[in-house]
Formats: C-alpha cells, structure tokens, sequence
C-alpha cells in the first residue's frame, strides 16, 4: 500500500521527480505555484496522477478548476446560454453550443431543473466559471450533456474524488450485481440511474454509506443490500 501523504496549508511538495522527468506540472484543486516552489493552500492528502498533483479534503464549498467533471442544475437561461449551479461560490456559464453537434439552428432547449453533467473550461478569480458539456478538442459529448430521469444527491468532496477513482469499489462491488450508469462530479454531486426507483434508491445509498468502508467492507454493505 503506498504511503498516505498529509499535507498543511503552507507544506512544500516535492515534485522534483517529475519535473526531472521532463513533464510538464499540472497542478490541481489545493496547490498553489510561487517561483520554482510549489505549496500547500489546504488541508489534506496529497495525490498524483503522472503529471497531474492535487490535495483531497473535505472542503464544504466547491472550488472549481479546470479540467474537471462536474453534476450541476440549470437555473437560469439568458441570451448566450445558461446559468448553472454547480455547488461553487457563483454559478457556472454554459453556452448555447457547448454541445456536441450544436450549431445556431440546432441546439439543445433546457429547462430550468435539468441536471447536465459537463467539465470545467474556465476556472480564475476574475471570471465566473464556464462549463461544457461536451469535449471540445474532440467533438464529441464523451458522457457529457443532459441527464434525464435518474437520481441526482450530494456527497462530500473527498467521496466524490475517491469515485471517480479507476478502483472505487463500491461501483465495482455494484456493477458486479447490478447494471446502472452514474455521472460523477468532483463538486459533491453524483448521478445515479438504475432499473427502477428502487434499484436507483440502492445504488444511490450504497455510495453514501461507502464512504468510510475499505473494499472488503463495501463488497459486504452491497451484498446486504441486495438480499434485502
């Protein structure tokens, strides 16, 4: 098991290694760059990814960064697009064709309440955030767009990261039993959509009782939800 780093608000990470290598830093939610350093702004534990380092905790509030998958609910729609809730300081901007295949004729029409699963575009202080719900370097929606039927709920910030995770074995355990899709958001939100509201109801509480369970304790949780 590789060994859990915790950071504090002013710890120098060292990311020597990867600079050696050549790669070129990315630095995620909880790290901030001055000169040639890079340091802690949060509480937390310190994760990698290849080039790619951030700091997991459990923030109340949401801080958007770019690049990042997020669950959010229209709340308002004006001339240029929506405004959209996604947990943050202030709402996120999704434009009209920031859609895959939308163009000024063909465009989706959302209404105030729809839940959209998109990615962050435009994450500074000095502009609201701005979300697409689509892959624009590709074209196309990868999973992105409108989430219709299902069940959208929160969960802390720390779980949601732990999720999207390759190995959350909570999804692995229920996957294994149970066919269902889900839409993760780093801002706490999670989608759900199974056979039914019954079944959508399990899985939305087996990922909520998850978060304090090793994979041994979810794989039992699931399997005693199931035989109920």
């Amino acid at each position: 098991m590789a060994d859990v780093k915790v950071v504090l608000p002013g710890d120098v990470v060292d990311t020597g290694a990867a600079a050696q290598e050549g790669a070129v830093l990315r630095l995620g939610p909880g790290l901030v760059q001055a000169s040639e350093r890079t340091s802690a702004a949060v509480a937390g534990v310190l994760h990698s990814d290849g080039d790619v380092w951030w700091v997991a905790g459990n923030r109340r509030r949401y801080v958007p960064a770019e690049g990042e998958p997020v669950v959010g609910v229209v709340v308002a729609r004006h001339g240029e697009g929506y405004r959209v809730d996604i947990g943050s300081a202030h709402d996120a901007l999704l434009p009209l064709l920031a859609f895959e295949g939308a163009t000024k004729r063909n465009k989706p029409s959302l209404a105030v309440g729809t839940v959209v699963y998109g990615r962050v575009v435009v994450a500074n202080s000095f502009m609201d955030p701005e979300i697409e719900c689509y892959n624009s370097h590709t074209g196309k929606s990868e999973g992105y767009g409108e989430l219709t039927g299902g069940f959208m709920f929160k969960c802390s910030l720390g779980l949601a990261r732990r999720l999207i995770g390759s190995k959350a074995p909570v999804l692995a355990a229920l996957g294994s039993d149970l066919p269902f899709e889900v839409a993760i958001g780093v801002n706490g939100r999670v989608w759900v959509s199974a056979e039914g509201p019954e079944k959508t109801v399990l899985v939305a509480n087996a990922i909520r009782n998850s978060e304090y369970l090793d994979a041994k304790q979810c794989r039992q949780m699931v399997k005693e939800l199931l035989d109920r």
